[in-house]
């Protein structure tokens, strides 16, 4: 058998070998656990109460509540809301209040992935917490505000992690070389390459640089290609159903109202590289044509169509192209609200008016009755007139005219604009006839 750099007789893993002993210790989140920051404050003081921490795989979350309950000598307890249920959680409320009964010594429950509780399980932690048997630490890799109870959040601070940078990843490599005593064998460009590649994640970055050590013979630098060929490719981290989808989504929406084409194109990447419902993608583009880009360009609406049917004719990966070719179009199309803030005009003008009815002379008279009434009386067709328009009210006329409509001064709507100007002026100086 041939000798590696990395003996595999090594029972315990890199990642835990490299296991933060102090809070000192802990890369990227000086922003939660520094001296001045929030929750180094409440460690300083020694007076620990329910938290949450919130962030992505791989950032610390169970490393940071570990380290918090030695320094506070809490005892630590470690459960995880995929395989624990309301048994377990029993059991451990239970010993928690015999450990502070018989032990005088408090318990830190750590709770990994607490979103994965269902609202009565969430609840069932309340008289506990409130009374002190347990420190609650919940850790989340969805946003707290939409996946915990009120009941809890309210009685947990929420502290929010860091992904890992770049120069987190470096220390961690430096820190494995250190403890290994080999310097990672990879040139400068593998290096930079594996930093993308662990997306945030320490622990990825540590099992990954273990896995290098271990595939390398003696003397053999590998390449960025030999590394792909190692770890095949990473699925991005990403939920279609939580919190990550709507975050890209909010991106590609954001990205496209500001006519930023090249970030448009990298968030819809990232979702459909995510295994993203390409049929959820289409529907938000086209709703982005009408809303956003509207009668700024008018054919808009009509590119997000052909889309949508050329994706469902031709499928994935070919498909993917037309996709990208409307996010192109509707990122550099002149964008404009103003339908779509009339249409809230509209509506709220609508409820606000109720049953109010239309004036007469623009309603139909089928019948003698209706006609004696004054139906259809005074109605021009405008079609017969030189001009083609008569500047008769068409508003109810408790009502009167409202302006609902204003078109930008951008791409299609500077003509619409116009037309709209011409017709109010063309109106107003036949009422001044009248």
């Amino acid at each position: 058998m041939e000798e590696t750099l990395f003996s595999s007789q090594v029972k315990r893993p890199l990642a835990d070998r490299l296991r933060p002993q102090s809070l000192s210790e802990v890369v990227g989140q000086e922003n939660v656990i520094g001296e001045n920051a929030p929750l180094g404050r409440m460690i300083a003081s020694g007076k620990i109460s329910s938290f949450v921490l919130w962030g992505p795989p791989g950032c610390g979350k169970t490393t940071i509540a570990r380290l918090i309950a030695e320094n506070t000598n809490l005892y630590f307890e470690q459960i995880s809301a995929v395989f624990s249920g309301v048994a377990d959680l029993k059991r451990v409320f239970q010993y928690a209040q015999d450990r502070r009964a018989n032990q005088g010594q408090g318990t830190l429950l750590f709770v990994d992935e607490i979103h994965r509780f269902n609202k009565s399980q969430q609840d069932g932690f309340l008289p506990y917490v409130e009374n002190g048997t347990i420190i609650l630490v919940g850790a989340t890799t969805e946003n707290p505000s939409f996946e915990l109870n009120a009941a809890l959040l309210s009685r947990c601070q929420v502290f929010v992690l860091n992904r890992l940078n770049v120069d987190d990843f470096e220390a961690l490599l430096q820190r494995a070389e250190s403890e290994t005593g080999i310097k990672l064998p990879i040139d400068d460009e593998a290096r930079a390459f594996i930093k993308e590649l662990a997306d945030g994640d320490g622990r990825y970055m540590l099992n990954l640089a273990e896995s290098i050590y271990a595939y390398a013979k003696p003397n053999e630098i590998f390449d960025k290609e030999t590394i792909i060929n190692i770890v095949r490719s990473r699925a991005p981290v990403y939920d279609k159903g939580r919190d990550g989808h709507y975050n890209l989504i909010s991106a590609v929406h954001k990205s496209l109202r500001g006519s930023d084409v090249d970030a448009a194109l990298y968030w819809v990447a990232r979702m459909l590289e995510g295994g993203e419902d390409t049929k959820y993608l289409l529907r938000r583009l086209t709703r982005f044509a009408v809303e956003d880009v509207s009668l700024a360009d008018p054919n808009a609406v009509t590119q997000a169509i052909a889309c949508w049917q050329t994706y469902e004719r031709i499928g994935s990966p070919e498909g993917d192209l037309a996709i990208m070719q409307l996010v192109a179009y509707l990122a550099t199309a002149p964008k404009s609200a103003g339908v779509y803030k009339a249409m809230h005009k509209a509506r709220e003008l609508a409820r606000r008016t109720g049953s109010v009815m239309p004036p007469k002379h623009i309603l139909n008279a089928p019948t003698k009755m209706m006609s004696e009434l004054g139906y259809g009386e005074g109605y021009q067709y405008d079609q017969d007139l030189e001009d083609g328009f008569s500047g008769q009210n068409y508003f109810p006329e408790e009502v009167g005219r409202r302006k609902l409509y204003e078109p930008v001064d951008r791409g299609f709507e500077r003509e619409i604009k116009k037309r709209i100007e011409y017709f109010d002026n063309l109106r107003r100086e036949k009422n001044k006839k009248k």
